[in-house]
């Protein structure tokens, strides 16, 4: 007999859903866009045929609707691996987990995720307002740390060399990596720069920023500029992607991020247009993923 989830472990609130999401299992689509903006729900949904569910609790917005006969759902995330964390545990227990027995289903189902997100840029020639497809998530936050989880030795060679490379203290971070699905990242080809991103746990000192309080590495963002294993180089830079990729490959779903550019840290730009870019990141991810 399957074990029983308690209610302590998955909450499931008077309505039948999820708690943090506040969404019911026939409220999810298997095609899921996440992003961050709780607003930025509504500058995707505005483009689907017809909407039949919108959900809101706290930052986690949600939208399900069709273009065509697709269905879809868009997810506010809020910002950083900690929200990811319950976001996509939630995500996969609302198709895997049969929440009138809290039992795991024998048959599990697999999740296309794709997010649609902001970034900076840390090669000069990523400008500002061009897209990008992260080749790999590579975390300094700690999330994956708290689950069991095997590296390739592929990984285990990049995550060396990115210790060696930055000088990454072990008091900092135990950092992982994990890379995309190939299944969703061969249709985002055309007109994508390709990279890894790092992915922080802030958005100040984590990223290098220096307001008041001086850093621990200060020299930790160019090391990352010229980071170089086997030809990989790291891309740019955010707070959700790392824990995307290794708790959706954990889960079993395919995952991937998109990014639009917003700054470039070794120009010092930040995008003067930066709905607009959003815009057209949105408008070409809904177009490829309406043919799939």
């Amino acid at each position: 007999m399957a074990e029983r989830i308690a209610e302590s472990e998955l909450i499931i609130n008077a309505r039948g859903g999820a708690y943090h999401l506040d969404l019911r299992p026939d409220e999810l689509a298997l095609d899921v866009i996440t992003v961050g903006d709780p607003d930025r729900v509504g500058e995707v949904s505005k483009h689907f045929d017809s909407i039949e569910v919108k959900r809101q609790h706290r930052e986690f917005v949600t939208h399900t609707g069709y273009i065509g006969k697709k269905r879809f759902t868009v997810v506010s995330t809020g910002i950083g691996t900690d929200n990811i964390d319950i976001v996509f545990n939630e995500l996969d227990a609302l198709v895997n987990i049969h929440f009138e027995s809290r039992t795991i289903n024998p048959q599990l189902k697999q999740l296309n995720i794709v997010r649609v997100g902001t970034s900076g840029s840390l090669q000069r020639e990523i400008p500002v307002n061009s897209f990008l497809v992260s080749s790999h998530g590579l975390g300094i936050d700690n999330l994956l740390n708290f689950y069991q989880y095997n590296p390739t030795d592929e990984e285990k060679d990049m995550l060396q060399a990115f210790i060696a490379q930055t000088g990454l203290s072990a008091k900092s971070a135990g950092p992982y990596v994990t890379p995309c699905s190939d299944s969703l990242a061969k249709h985002f080809q055309d007109g994508f720069h390709k990279g890894i991103t790092v992915t922080c746990p802030g958005f100040y000192g984590p990223q290098g920023r220096v307001l008041r309080l001086p850093l621990s590495n200060p020299g930790f963002i160019d090391s990352l500029t010229h980071f170089n294993h086997n030809g990989h180089r790291i891309s740019n830079f955010e707070m959700e992607t790392a824990g995307i990729y290794g708790l959706g490959t954990l889960l079993g779903h395919n995952v991937l991020s998109l990014n639009a550019i917003m700054a470039n840290r070794i120009t010092g730009e930040f995008s003067k247009d930066g709905a607009k870019t959003m815009e057209s990141l949105i408008l070409k991810t809904l177009e490829i993923l309406s043919l799939l």
